[in-house]
């Protein structure tokens, strides 16, 4: 909707008060005095008005100003006038020498002008203005009795120059309100202040009226607008204008691929790059480095080597702002050894890098962790006579801190002549790496006193490092301190560094309880705050938590980041819904390995081998190669499927077609498929023929095989070997003492010598936890629970037999548990008479984690109550996430 222009007549307006009149002495900007009596003028014979106005504009080229002052109290005491022109070229004079002692001692004498129109009055405004005394010019301005376009255009000149971006926009409104109009040199300065306050209606408002009143044909006021609307994202109006414009020059053509180049649109960008040498215009160097500076932000950083090389093909010489944008984009997308190459090619080139390049190379540095380079980059900004500027001193400073080499930083933060911010966070972030809190507290207190006090950056830092060492109440306690003592509210990145740290020391439930808390508080979570907290819901009883924060990441259009969207993918599955995990992966417009891996280990993990196998074969037709930890989910699907002869294939490929060396989690996959078949002399041959020494994961996948499939003389090799990495591990020694057993042998655990050792080596007791309603139920093996114990027992009892009677018992085994008692239930099936016992209707789906590994007769009483009862049992033990429904488990028996 078209605004219309309210043209208000101008109001009279009192007289402009004059200053007070003195005539003493006084003094210019070079701190000359001067006396009236100083003046070679005969005041006794009365000289003609026409030889001292001459004389007076003979000063105005000649000087010295001074004079004029005391010529005019001459021509004010003879009754003269002088003339408005020369008052004002005396005035320009002022502003040309700078000299606002004498602009005022004119002005104080204004009186003594012939005619006093708006001519005079906007020259004393410009004055005061471009003398640097905009309070006064306003004074001038608001007591003018008539503005005209000049008027209004010296105040806004003023405005502008000080850089009083609103006041400027509110000027344009109160000319057009007094129904005067800008004019073409005008109008930019408006737009650039429009540009300045992010006020873009108001630059539509001044666009109608440049069609309007005929200046649509001036370049200049074009492409201030067209400027403008790039800048701040409006590039519907920007293609708009941009096509309307009879004449382009490269001005233009650089606003228009900027504002694509800002908002990421590469693609339309590049097609105006192209459009312009097709319309015959030659881009400019700085056409071609706006081009290649946005490919290097948006991580195209081959693509703006090959541009940096047409451009030279061109004839056109990269500057320093060209290396600059090339080295910085080789470090922010981690190839940093091809940054410093780029360096040295600089150097070659005989362009020499500035503070920016020097700081892009020390990142780069930083990043690589080298203090061999480090050195080589100081020495390159003392050679260049750098190492002063506090952005040089900032980067040494970073790279010192992240080479371990705290001396070195905190002596460059020594001698720096000026610090920032930036300065005190780097040496306070070099010290909480290091894990010096003490000495990073120190600098923090110090840093409160200095000029330069703690931003929320400074606060977080400080959070993080004692989350870091364990001190989560000094972490807490300084997080409630930011807004008391720091004058700062919590930003986002605050509430992470809690949420991260209560996660790392293992407090699940605290770092929940501070995301619920962070949105009490109206914080908005971002994508870092999505891939701390979601970890912690990878649990089978976080099923309904995960999907809250999904649809908070939704509302707030954090899935749009693939990072968010991959890690979505994997806490789902984790938390038992698959299905959400493949729907997610489905929508996603783009994926990269992650996304791939992700939903192949989910389906591993859930037991669909199948399904697993079918998108690995998906991936593959999409060009894509498979990762280490593809290689692990797919052998471990074909572990699942019985396919050994093709998982045998997948791990020889590992090295012989993707050169990729084997690790441990390869090889424990190979000991399960061979293991799942039976093949138990494989699975040893496999693990003596390991290039590095087995762990204790790969003698337990080899402990599982034996256990399933009954070769008890195995199973006490492998849990021998366990033993020996992990001699206090309970579990270990009871799983050794069955087999033992089970071969006719008798087997004392070691003792322990250490008292410590011995209270770490107590039995782990059987425990699980099951999901109701909205609430989570602990159990513990052997509770009596006194309201249910007889419907309890009753119940049991009867699966029992059911149980029976449905599933055949293989003999002996191994378990990790100890054997049931008429005393000693184990968890498990207390939580499934918790579920069944007076529930109508029976439960659909139960989830349940337990701490230990199941046994046979417990895996045997899920498979039976999901067939009885026609529901679904998710149950996540030690060692696998087991899925019973229909009476059969997604493990296939093998756990």
């Amino acid at each position: 909707m078209e605004q219309s222009l309210i043209v208000i007549p101008s109001k009279s307006r009192p007289p402009l008060s004059l200053l007070p009149h003195s005539s003493t002495h006084f003094e210019c900007h070079n701190s000359t005095r001067v006396h009236a009596s100083s003046i070679n003028v005969s005041v006794t014979k009365r000289p003609h008005p026409k030889l001292l106005d001459a004389h007076l504009n003979q000063l105005c080229i000649n000087g010295p100003l001074t004079e004029a002052v005391a010529i005019l109290d001459s021509m004010a005491q003879q009754g003269s006038k002088v003339r408005p022109l020369t008052y004002m070229n005396l005035l320009q004079s002022c502003i040309d020498k700078d000299c606002i002692l004498v602009g005022r001692e004119l002005h104080a004498r204004i009186g003594i002008v012939g005619n006093v129109d708006p001519y005079v009055e906007t020259k004393l405004v410009s004055m005061y203005a471009k003398c640097g005394h905009l309070e006064e010019a306003w004074k001038v301005f608001d007591e003018m009795r008539e503005r005209n376009l000049f008027t209004w255009s010296a105040m806004i000149g003023a405005c502008a120059r000080a850089r009083s971006w609103e006041e400027v926009v509110d000027l344009f409104y109160d000319m057009m309100r007094d129904g005067v109009l800008p004019d073409e040199f005008l109008i930019p300065k408006i737009v650039q202040a429009c540009g300045k306050c992010q006020d873009i209606e108001t630059v539509k408002l001044i666009h109608s009226l440049v069609i309007r009143c005929g200046m649509r044909s001036s370049m200049r006021v074009n492409n201030s607008i067209l400027a403008v609307y790039a800048k701040y994202g409006d590039m519907n109006c920007a293609k708009m204008l941009f096509k309307s414009m009879d004449m382009r020059d490269s001005v233009a053509w650089n606003a228009i691929i900027t504002g694509f180049c800002q908002k990421g649109e590469i693609e339309q960008a590049q097609n105006y790059f192209d459009a312009m040498q097709e319309k015959g215009i030659d881009p400019s160097l700085v056409t071609w480095n706006i081009l290649i500076a946005s490919y290097n932000q948006l991580g195209h950083c081959d693509i703006a080597m090959n541009l940096m090389r047409k451009m030279e093909r061109f004839g056109i010489t990269p500057d320093v702002y060209t290396w600059t944008s090339m080295i910085s984009g080789f470090t922010q997308k981690g190839r940093i050894y091809h940054a410093f190459d780029l360096l040295k090619e600089m150097f070659i080139a005989g362009i020499e890098p500035n503070s920016f390049t020097i700081a892009s190379a020390a990142s780069a540095c930083a990043s690589l962790k080298s203090i061999h380079t480090g050195l080589e980059i100081h020495s390159i900004a003392v050679k260049m006579g750098l190492v002063d500027d506090v952005l040089i001193g900032n980067s040494l400073i970073d790279i010192y801190s992240k080479c371990g080499s705290l001396e070195d930083a905190q002596s460059i933060f020594d001698t720096m002549l000026r610090r920032d911010v930036y300065s005190w966070n780097s040496i306070i972030g070099g010290y909480i790496q290091a894990g010096f809190c003490s000495k990073a507290h120190e600098l923090f207190m110090k840093m409160q006193e200095s000029d330069s006090p703690p931003n929320i950056v400074t606060w977080n830092v400080m959070i993080t490092g004692y989350m870091q060492n364990g001190d989560d109440d000094r972490a807490y306690d300084l997080f409630q301190r930011i807004e008391k003592d720091g004058k700062i509210k919590p930003n986002t990145a605050s509430w992470n560094s809690l949420i991260s740290g209560y996660l790392q020391i293992g407090q699940k439930d605290r770092a929940l309880q501070m995301f619920r808390k962070m949105q009490s508080f109206c914080i908005a979570p971002n994508s870092v705050t999505m891939l701390s907290i979601l970890p912690a819901c990878a649990n089978l009883l976080f099923g309904k938590k995960v999907k809250e924060i999904h649809c908070c990441a939704v509302r707030r259009n954090l899935v749009s980041e693939l990072s968010v969207s991959n890690i979505f993918i994997d806490t789902y599955a984790k938390s038992g819904n698959i299905t959400y995990s493949r729907s997610i992966f489905d929508g996603l417009s783009l994926k990269d390995i992650i996304s791939w891996n992700s939903i192949i280990a989910g389906y591993v993990l859930h037991g669909c081998s199948v399904s697993a196998l079918d998108i690995f074969y998906q991936m593959r037709k999409e060009g894509l190669q498979p990762r280490r930890g593809t290689f692990a989910s797919i052998i471990s699907a074909f572990g699942h499927a019985g396919m050994v002869d093709e998982g045998k294939k997948a791990f020889s490929s590992l090295s012989e077609e993707f050169h990729i060396i084997p690790g441990v989690e390869h090889y424990i996959a190979m000991v399960n498929l061979f293991g799942r078949s039976g093949k138990l002399a494989e699975a040893l041959e496999l693990i003596q023929s390991m290039p590095f020494e087995p762990n204790s994961f790969v003698w337990g996948a080899l402990l599982t095989a034996s256990r399933i499939h009954r070769k008890f003389g195995l199973a006490i090799l492998a849990g021998e070997r366990m033993l020996q990495l992990e001699p206090g591990n309970t579990i270990t020694q009871h799983l050794l003492s069955q087999a033992y057993s089970l071969c006719g042998k008798s087997w004392e655990a070691p003792k322990f010598s250490n008292l410590g050792q011995e209270k770490a080596a107590k039995k782990p007791v059987g425990q699980c936890w099951i999901e109701r309603k909205n609430s989570v139920y602990t159990f513990v093996v052997g509770d009596q629970p006194k309201t249910y114990l007889e419907k309890l027992h009753s119940w049991l009892k009867r699966v029992a037999v059911n149980v029976k009677a449905h599933i055949s018992d293989n003999g002996l085994c191994i378990e990790e548990e100890e054997k049931e008692t008429v005393g000693s239930v184990h968890s498990e099936k207390l939580a499934f008479a918790f579920a069944f016992i007076d529930s109508h209707p029976s439960p659909k789906v139960l989830r349940i984690v337990k701490k230990l590994r199941m046994c046979k007769d417990c895996h045997d009483t899920a498979k039976y109550l999901s067939l009885a009862y026609e529901c679904e049992i998710y149950l996540s033990d030690s060692n696998c996430l087991h899925h019973f429904k229909g009476g059969h488990c997604s493990c296939k028996d093998y756990w």
